[in-house]
């Protein structure tokens, strides 16, 4: 489903502007690609944060250049270290009838039999490249992960496949695994050191 985003077209010179734009609330973004001229825009940091937020990054966001409307995704963008607010973002304009291929995150759900065994569950993976049109892309990808055994592994292979969209990750890229628990060796009992022989004493002089 798409969402709406207003946006307004900006300059690029001075390069003050930018800063000039995030003083006043508003993240300074492009969008190139199907249909489009590489266009400089800004929008409104708080009503971005929260599309992206309710959303998804994946999320088709719509927005109106010129009169034309324009369907994007959220190709790339930086953020403050620190806050971790937005301070730049590059948007794609798409066809809604070819695929995409973006990453999707990967959630592991249920509670490993393994691990309730007292086994230890490490995921390796934790996100994954799927391909779809833009309407059909997802956000995350659920593995479950309730039937693995101390011993056992689930790959890319072993998610069932679905309807919307194809991962193209290699299918034997493991995912998560349930490995035996770590056991701590106990320390070594200290043991009384015997006297250390003194070379060339002999056994009169011990005696005297």
């Amino acid at each position: 489903m798409a969402v709406a985003l207003e946006v307004e077209k900006r300059a690029v010179r001075p390069r003050s502007i930018r800063n000039k734009l995030r003083h006043e609330g508003r993240v300074p973004a492009i969008v190139n690609g199907y249909q489009i001229e590489s266009t400089p825009i800004s929008v409104n940091a708080q009503e971005l944060d929260r599309v992206l937020r309710e959303n998804g990054l994946n999320s088709v966001i719509t927005m109106n250049i010129d009169g034309k409307k324009v369907n994007t995704l959220v190709q790339d963008y930086s953020a403050d270290t620190f806050t971790q607010d937005l301070i730049h973002v590059e948007f794609l304009s798409v066809n809604m009838t070819e695929e995409q291929e973006v990453e999707a995150e990967i959630n592991l759900i249920g509670e490993a039999s393994g691990v309730k065994a007292g086994g230890v569950l490490t995921q390796t993976l934790y996100s994954a490249n799927v391909s779809a049109t833009p309407d059909k892309l997802p956000e995350n990808i659920e593995v479950d992960i309730s039937n693995l055994e101390i011993g056992d592994s689930i790959n890319i292979s072993d998610i069932p496949v679905a309807k919307d969209y194809t991962i193209v990750n290699d299918p034997e890229e493991q995912i998560a695994s349930i490995n035996e628990p770590e056991i701590e060796e106990e320390p070594e009992e200290e043991t009384e050191e015997a006297e250390p022989e003194v070379i060339g004493e002999s056994d009169e002089d011990s005696e005297e």
